[in-house]
């Protein structure tokens, strides 16, 4: 007889194991509240308040009454506040007592049959509580505008998107608010965490990093800083150029995941292409940079509030005409509409129209040759319109710099391109 058949024999041990997650739990939390020498609890009490709640929801299982947990709860709540009373000059804060109550709560959700989920929760707890100071710092730092990006985001993912419908509209069935809706997201969240990852980072980490997160918050933008910035001499003019050059890489990075997210049967078609592109202009662009030294401040790129009420509802539009667009376009004048249609779009922002052809894609209205070749040609527009932007803003001298990685993006991506479509059987859907 093994350990598990000893357990399951109904001698009450069968517990045993429930106890011994909530022990773990306590242990967790309480070892990092150990830590703090003016915490009014530690190791012993977390790990008793743990054991507590599963053993009052067991209980309260037990005799079919909720208030024996409820009594429990109470009991923990009284201790708290005792302590709390004697010794509030010592430990300001409260975040001990909030935390006894919810690893109460985590032990009593082990015995109801969610220990995986309360483990989780304690971990989460735990990281929580060990980074106070950062958190605190982290918040510290956060702007008005930075606050409200954040509030606007979460309007937008939580407030709007729920009650849309989610029901096709409009001419080909093209238009459904909710999938409307979800890219607006998709693109604000996707902007918003290079927006937070520049605020973070700043100047500390240099050409690249600067270039990594310019490109996820926009790529545009970050071309327009730096070139204004590049007529400071060679050595800056370098350091531009790398930056510049890896935000435009970095969309590319950008159009797999989204791709990946809004059609993953077409991931198989486009990941080689891009992959081209970034390889290619990658190599270029590191040759480029590797003789360029670090030191010395970059600007930062004057990006401004990435999930804007009034900017999500100018991309919304955008992209349900577009999708339009390429709908009728598609279905009238075939793939070459479509392609103008791409190159037009393209040229100030790509994201509309990555976004409308996937979604034609899904509907069946494209296959993957005309889908992955409109992103590829609005990519390719969108590079030569930051290019003709470093040359007007930034000068000639920049502009010869990003000339070369630019027509290594492009060749890149053309090479993969035919490779990938170079069987007519590749062109039919799944």
């Amino acid at each position: 007889m093994d350990i598990g058949d000893f357990l399951r024999q109904g001698n009450g041990l069968e517990h045993v194991p429930a106890f011994l997650t909530s022990l773990a739990i306590g242990l967790l939390i309480g070892l990092e509240r150990e830590r703090i020498p003016v915490a009014k609890a530690g190791l012993r009490t977390f790990t008793l308040t743990a054991l507590l709640g599963t053993l009052c929801a067991m209980l309260a299982t037990k005799a079919g009454s909720p208030w024996v947990l409820a009594a429990g709860l109470i009991v923990v709540g009284a201790i708290i506040i005792t302590a709390y009373l004697e010794g509030a000059a010592e430990e300001p804060g409260t975040t001990t007592e909030a935390a006894m109550v919810f690893c109460f709560g985590l032990g009593a959700m082990v015995w109801y049959g969610e220990a995986t989920l309360a483990v989780m929760l304690a971990i989460v707890t735990t990281i929580l509580l060990h980074y106070k100071p950062e958190l605190q710092n982290l918040s510290k730092s956060l702007s008005r505008n930075d606050l409200q990006s954040v509030l606007q985001f979460a309007v937008l993912s939580f407030v709007i998107l729920p009650i849309l419908p989610n029901r096709d509209f409009g001419p080909y069935a093209a238009l459904n608010p909710y999938q409307i809706w979800l890219m607006v997201v998709l693109i604000s969240g996707v902007s918003l965490v290079g927006y937070a990852a520049l605020r973070i980072v700043g100047q500390r980490y240099g050409a690249p990093l600067l270039g990594v997160f310019g490109g996820l918050a926009s790529s545009t933008a970050t071309t327009l800083v730096y070139a204004r910035h590049g007529k400071g001499g060679e050595k800056f003019a370098r350091l531009a150029a790398v930056v510049i050059l890896i935000a435009s890489l970095v969309v590319l990075i950008r159009l797999a995941v989204l791709s990946s997210v809004v059609s993953p049967r077409i991931v198989w078609y486009i990941l080689p292409i891009l992959a081209g592109g970034l390889v290619l202009g990658g190599i270029v662009t590191y040759l480029l940079w590797r003789n360029i030294s670090r030191d010395g401040d970059l600007p930062m790129p004057e990006i401004t509030n990435p999930t804007e009420i009034k900017v999500s509802l100018s991309f919304g539009l955008i992209y349900a005409v577009v999708l339009v667009c390429a709908a009728w376009l598609s279905d009238y004048a075939g793939s070459s509409g479509l392609y103008a249609l791409a190159l037009v779009s393209g040229l100030t922002d790509v994201d509309a129209i990555t976004l409308s052809s996937l979604r034609l894609f899904e509907l069946g209205k494209l296959n993957p040759q005309q889908t992955v070749s409109a992103i590829t040609i609005a990519y390719l527009a969108n590079m030569g319109f930051k290019l003709g932007l470093v040359a007007v803003v930034g000068g000639m001298r920049l502009a010869r710099l990003c000339l070369w990685p630019v027509i290594a993006v492009m060749v890149g991506l053309g090479g993969a391109w035919g490779i990938t479509f170079s069987d007519i059987n590749n062109f039919k859907l799944n």
